[in-house]
């Protein structure tokens, strides 16, 4: 901001206090005795396809108004305002006829920004602009501080995201995709409930981080004088209730996982995540399917969609190998190179993707996948087949005991969910722990820790089950056509 925005903002500050100091002395300021019954856009549903003597002979009177003064013309006698609400905009009609003159007199020196209560009558201008008629009116709070500049202020990614309630005041497009990401999420819990899951809540402070290979962030909890972790994902806990008897549950969750920005990522994240008894593989992949489409039918999507310029056809998802696609991006690779470590590391090398010694046939695949292949997956498709090596909470598949009974979905390029027949040997499990383990002495930061409690539950037995993790946000970004997770996130974390 220039020395010159900067001063005048502190002149249009200065005067405005002098004018809340006025409303101050006259007991009028912040005032909590007005409360409104209408709604902008209800009325511009209820009655805006009516022509102006439509209207007329309607004689719709008594509406009672609130909002934020947007836009303002004072021609003399009589002036219009526009006011928004949390619906929408509409035109309030202010004349010296219809109210005190002396308030006329003051209405005059309010400003773009102030909150103000209106009552009066409703009417169509000459244009045809549906208007309200102000019988009464009043400044409700005053706005010590303008608005931003509509063309100016708002082409400020930095006051969008770190001063989101300008963003909101100021731009009814971005109020609305958080208006459609409160739809998608009602829409999930809808299909859930409706399929017979109950919804349930798990801690978000962990003694053992796991359920998912991140670094997650620490904390203390004094009174126990312990250390504990933010959760970086619900999956154990959620699977102890399947130990205890619920044979279907799900919690839309926050999450945290403590890596960087970008945008694709946010540290703290909501995801969904369910698990259910004696399901299908093939028959979780549908649901999966199920609740991608009914989410995107709740906020009026067509089967096509836009995102990021890539047009998404959300009425086919198709499914294929990781090993399949590898060979198909990596001309270099046969199907026996993808078990030959020497052969993995010498291509990986080419392509420049770097590696640890420590590492095995299957992590080097992944990594080999995700910067040749994962980019290339616009169009719906579930990758199956995942070496065990990167799975470290998936049953292993029954013929290829190397790869897991795994899939995860990927839509214009990016990981939209996470699935797998759940692992419920405790033995199995207790020797991938140790791995983890092992893999955290090595370094490896996102390793999981060995989680005792769990392994004991399995040891009562947990019945055979599936279960995904869906990312909320970029279900949205995708949804809602947004490119960036900070467009969907109402207050994202952002650098200093």
């Amino acid at each position: 901001m220039s020395d010159s925005n900067i001063g005048g903002e502190a002149s249009i500050l200065e005067e405005r206090r002098k004018k809340l100091d006025e409303l101050r002395a006259e007991n009028k300021a912040y005032i909590n005795d007005f409360h409104k019954s209408d709604d902008a856009t209800d009325i511009h549903e209820k009655y805006g396809h009516l022509s102006k003597a439509e209207l007329e002979k309607e004689k719709i009177k008594g509406l009672v108004l609130a909002g934020r003064i947007v836009l303002k013309r004072v021609m003399g006698n009589a002036s219009f305002i526009t006011i928004r609400d949390g619906s929408g905009d509409i035109q309030v009609y202010i004349s010296k006829n219809n109210i005190d003159k002396n308030l006329y007199v003051n209405f005059k020196s309010w400003d773009l920004g102030d909150i103000v209560g209106v009552t009066g009558n409703l009417f169509k201008t000459k244009t045809e602009e549906l208007t309200v008629e102000a019988h009464s009116i009043v400044l409700i709070t005053k706005s010590l501080r303008p608005m931003p500049e509509k063309h100016k202020g708002l082409a400020d990614i930095e006051i969008r995201y770190r001063q989101r309630y300008l963003d909101l005041m100021s731009n009814p497009e971005s109020k609305e995709v958080f208006v459609k990401r409160s739809h998608i999420l009602g829409s999930i819990r809808t299909t859930m409930i409706e399929a017979g899951f109950l919804e349930v809540e798990t801690p978000m402070m962990h003694s053992v981080p796991g359920g998912a290979l991140a670094r997650p962030f620490r904390t203390k909890h004094n009174a126990l004088d312990r250390e504990l972790f933010l959760r970086i994902a619900p999956e154990l806990h959620l699977k102890r209730l399947l130990v205890g008897g619920f044979e279907k549950v799900f919690e839309i969750n926050r999450s945290f996982r403590n890596e960087g920005l970008s945008t694709k990522h946010n540290p703290e994240f909501t995801m969904l995540e369910f698990y259910e008894a004696f399901a299908t593989f093939q028959g979780t992949i549908d649901f999966t399917v199920k609740i991608i489409q009914s989410a995107s039918k709740a906020i009026g999507n067509s089967k096509k969609i836009e995102w990021d310029g890539d047009q998404i056809n959300l009425s086919a998802f198709s499914i294929k190998t990781l090993s399949s696609l590898v060979l198909e991006e990596n001309s270099g690779l046969s199907n026996n190179d993808l078990a030959n470590i020497d052969k993995l590391r010498e291509h990986s090398e080419s392509i420049k993707i770097s590696y640890k010694e420590s590492w095995g046939v299957g992590q080097i695949l992944l990594q080999i996948f995700e910067k040749t292949v994962q980019p290339k997956l616009i169009q719906p498709t579930f990758v199956i087949e995942y070496p065990i090596e990167v799975s470290p909470l998936s049953r292993r598949n029954d013929v290829n005991p190397s790869i897991a009974d795994r899939f995860e979905l990927f839509i214009g390029g990016k990981e939209m969910a996470n699935g797998f027949c759940e692992l419920n040997d405790p033995d199995d499990q207790a020797e991938r722990f140790h791995d983890q383990v092992k893999a955290k002495a090595d370094g490896d930061d996102e390793a999981m820790g060995f989680d005792e409690d769990y392994v004991i539950a399995l040891e009562h037995g947990m019945p055979p089950a599936v279960g995904v993790g869906v990312g909320i946000d970029r279900l949205v970004m995708m949804l809602t056509n947004q490119s960036s997770i900070r467009d969907v996130l109402l207050f994202p974390q952002l650098k200093n």
